[in-house]
């Protein structure tokens, strides 16, 4: 077991692995959840090793009919309740289009708001959920501490409000959905 966590640690340090270059058969479903608040069940079981879901995420990819976790030599449907990721921290500095929004992922990935890394915000249904791109067509939730946070940098600008960072302005669209 020593020798896993070793390799999963290794991978994880790499970063995400290049799936989109990968096309393998479909080899069926993993009875793997990603829950809402960002935990990761297989089997019904909570996955408790943080170094397995890092591992797991870097291997994760969304394509037209759902989200699979993928190898160069096989791909495995999983579900995702809301966003494959969670974004448990943010910081800010600077003002305007000038400022940086930094996140920090359930999964420790740490990404910058901006041209790359969009914000975009859900009013569908109670409450606003703000998410941030963290690459492809992944996104992550932003937690709800950090959404607050998020909330007290709303600014107006040409007759709507969003937040501006990256030298960008995400506006939050009452028409905006999850991805």
């Amino acid at each position: 077991m020593q020798l896993l966590a070793e390799a999963a640690r290794e991978a994880c340090s790499r970063g995400p692995a290049p799936v989109e270059a990968w096309n393998p058969a479909h080899c069926g479903a993993l009875d793997l959840v990603i829950k809402a608040n960002g935990t990761w069940v297989y089997e019904g079981s909570p996955i408790s090793r943080p170094a397995m879901v890092k591992l797991f995420s870097t291997v994760l990819r969304r394509d037209p009919d759902g989200y699979v976790l993928v190898t160069p030599a096989e791909k495995l449907s999983i579900t995702v309740e809301d966003a494959p990721f969670l974004a448990v921290e943010m910081a800010a500095e600077g003002e305007g289009l000038a400022r940086r929004i930094r996140f920090r992922t359930n999964v420790d990935e740490v990404i910058d708001a901006g041209p790359d890394h969009p914000i975009r915000f859900d009013q569908s249904g109670p409450g606003l959920k703000p998410y941030v791109r963290v690459r492809s067509d992944l996104w992550a939730l932003v937690a709800r501490s950090a959404t607050y946070d998020l909330v007290e940098l709303i600014e107006e600008r040409d007759g709507q409000q969003g937040v501006a960072a990256g030298g960008m302005f995400f506006p939050v669209d009452p028409q905006g959905t999850t991805p």
